[in-house]
């Protein structure tokens, strides 16, 4: 048999290989070590926060040399802690090649029910939660409603162990890290100091197998969590309430004959108030539920955690004693008055598989960052170094994420040089300061929408309801389900919007622009809003008014960093390249797409005769919008956004 010579190129085995992500281009020398050991970016805590902010910045092209990430903890954890991601928290995943084993063997939430006392005993609801009566009253459904109503590429959150998301985020961080996070290192101090370094300001100490050594940095980033080191050796302050709510948290599989244990369900009964968070199966084959369970009393915040108007000496031992003498049998009790009629106990055989008692407080710092004498951001906080709340709305894993999703592409733009430079009408870094001002403004919606959440979980009205600032009483349903309704484009991640800054620039009252709808709630283009994730086919046909934007617009930035991409209305699939301008398949041809399945310019809000040219910032927010013809505004946008070449 004849045999004909095969020929290769020497890259060909990355044909097999899994896809991975392309760095950024880079402006800037790279980091010269020299005598000390210095980093461009330190990141204190891997949890969630911080191991997936080292994962972004690893795939932005940050190598080992420039980036070290250190947690205290000496291996991953095991039981406990988050289970729950949010609609955006899964589109982000997504996006990034993570979320395949997440959505297939996580547990789907699609649903919320809400039970609360029957009727005949509503009547008892003042009474004490361990009295004979209260634990005779029954619950009924009063509803059950759609977990997420905001237009979204997943309608559902997905429950599973948080450390199996952070050994995926580990996973996916060995492609490009070969050290990945330096476990069982403790941060004893950080600060910044000018005078010795001006590139390298910050000086870390870190104590890794009883030896201590000094590191410097460009940037620290403390993910350390609600008792966060950084935050206090920087000097930033909590704000928010002087007393905590005790939880108790349970996972375990259960035994039971309550019809919604398989939904997430709120029960508000008048013997207290129980979450349900169906969990995932395990390789024991048995399903998880946790169970969140308030506790009817407040206590004083550890001493970390103080607010700062909380001047008052507060002594603490009691709060301590009283959060350990709560039992995980005291925790079960309660869970079967509130759940009366119905029963529910450990399942038989099987153990618990992790419980505690904690406190929380609704709380925000300052400031996310503490900058040094020249005005440059050096010291950031995410994640619960900056702001704890309650479980109830399903937030902290995913607000901690989307805190480092924001802070990533700042930050590697200002490390490589993309973001314009200061001048004498800019700040040190203006791109840079967004971080704060987009994050911060988020978290206080957060904070004030737990408030609210959680005091009508506990059977309460919102204070200040009344002019007098007095507590309302009366708590209905109806009043519960409403702001769990309007607040739902918020808890889901997909209905935030960053208010107007340099990298959001919103539409003038008085100008016409391209987007002819204002429910902005529904996928409208709206700057500050993230784009709408919709599904295109790709076609073919005339796009003329890109000419502008990729032939003369798009080379005056650093290639690489922006990528464009051409949606059009039409249906005929009888085009030809040579139909187009050269320039459309030059710089687009792979990314041009025809009508949307489900209307895209519907979805959008766009006039398909007008069109719009928008730009997405790196995590996916709509940065702004601009009639196809205006191509000076797009051009203006990108100038304040990215250094020109």
């Amino acid at each position: 048999m004849t045999l004909f010579p095969e020929y290769q190129s020497a890259s060909r085995d990355l044909r097999v290989r899994p896809l991975h992500a392309q760095p950024l281009p880079r402006l800037t020398a790279a980091v010269d070590k020299g005598v000390e050991e210095r980093y461009e970016v330190v990141i204190v805590g891997a949890g969630p926060a911080g191991l997936f902010l080292e994962l972004l910045l690893a795939r932005y092209g940050l190598s080992d040399d420039a980036l070290l990430c250190i947690d205290s903890k000496p291996a991953a954890i095991k039981s406990g802690q988050a289970d729950g991601l949010q609609p955006r928290t899964l589109e982000v995943l997504t996006t990034l090649g993570l979320a395949n084993e997440i959505l297939t063997q996580g547990c789907q939430m699609w649903e919320v029910a809400f039970w609360n006392p029957t009727r005949s005993s509503s009547g008892n609801s003042n009474m004490e939660a361990g009295g004979e009566s209260a634990a005779l009253d029954s619950i009924e459904r009063t509803s059950i409603v759609m977990d997420c109503t905001t237009p979204a590429r997943y309608t559902h959150e997905v429950t599973i162990h948080q450390g199996r998301i952070e050994r995926i985020l580990e996973d996916d961080l060995r492609i490009y890290s070969a050290r990945g996070v330096v476990r069982s290192s403790k941060l004893i101090s950080v600060s910044i100091v000018d005078e010795t370094d001006d590139d390298f300001p910050v000086e870390a100490e870190i104590e890794h197998d009883g030896r201590r050594r000094k590191v410097r940095a460009k940037h620290l980033v403390g993910a350390d969590g609600a008792h966060s080191t950084v935050r206090q050796a920087v000097g930033l302050k909590l704000q928010g309430e002087t007393t905590d709510h005790l939880w108790g948290v349970v996972d375990c599989v259960v035994d039971t004959d309550f019809p919604d244990i398989r939904r997430r369900t709120a029960i508000h009964s008048s013997s207290g108030s129980v979450m349900v968070i169906p969990r995932e199966l395990t390789n024991d084959a048995e399903y998880l539920t946790r169970l969140y369970i308030q506790i009817e009393e407040t206590v004083l915040p550890e001493e970390d955690q103080v607010p700062v108007a909380d001047a008052a000496e507060q002594k603490r031992d009691g709060t301590r004693r009283r959060r350990s003498d709560i039992t995980l049998e005291d925790l079960f009790r309660q869970v079967e008055r509130v759940f009366h009629p119905y029963q529910i106990r450990q399942k038989v055989d099987t153990d618990v598989d992790w419980w505690t008692v904690y406190q929380i407080g609704q709380r925000i710092a300052d400031s996310f960052v503490r900058k040094d004498a020249k005005g440059t951001n050096r010291v950031f906080i995410v994640g619960d170094a900056c702001h704890t709340h309650s479980p109830k709305a399903g937030q902290g894993m995913n607000v901690s994420m989307m805190d480092s999703y924001n802070l990533s592409w700042k930050l590697i733009h200002s490390l490589n040089g993309l973001s314009p430079g200061p001048d004498q009408n800019m700040p040190a870094n203006p791109v840079l300061d967004t971080y704060h001002i987009e994050r911060h403004n988020n978290a206080r919606q957060l904070i004030d929408f737990d408030k609210r959440f959680s005091s009508m979980f506990s059977g309460k009205l919102v204070a200040g309801s009344g002019e007098d600032g007095s507590v309302g009483e009366g708590l209905t349903h109806e009043q519960f389900l409403d702001v769990f309704n309007t607040g739902n484009g918020f808890t889901t991640g997909c209905g935030i919007e960053y208010p107007e800054n340099i990298v959001v620039q919103q539409i003038g009252a008085n100008a016409q622009g391209p987007v002819v709808r204002n429910d902005y709630h529904t996928g409208c283009l709206r700057p500050g809003r993230r784009l709408l994730d919709t599904m295109v086919t790709r076609e073919g046909s005339s796009a003329l008014a890109v000419v502008e934007l990729l032939g003369t617009i798009l080379p005056k930035f650093p290639r690489g960093t922006i990528e464009p991409i051409v949606l059009h209305p039409l249906d005929s699939h009888s085009f030809v390249w040579q139909d187009l301008p050269p320039v459309l398949k030059a710089c687009a041809e792979m990314r041009f797409h025809g009508r949307p399945f489900e209307g895209g310019y519907e979805a959008y809000g766009v006039d398909a005769d007008r069109g719009a040219s928008a730009v997405i910032r790196p995590d996916g927010y709509v940065g702004v919008v601009a009639n196809l013809s205006d191509t000076g505004r797009i051009e203006e946008f990108l100038v304040r956004c990215l250094r020109t070449v």
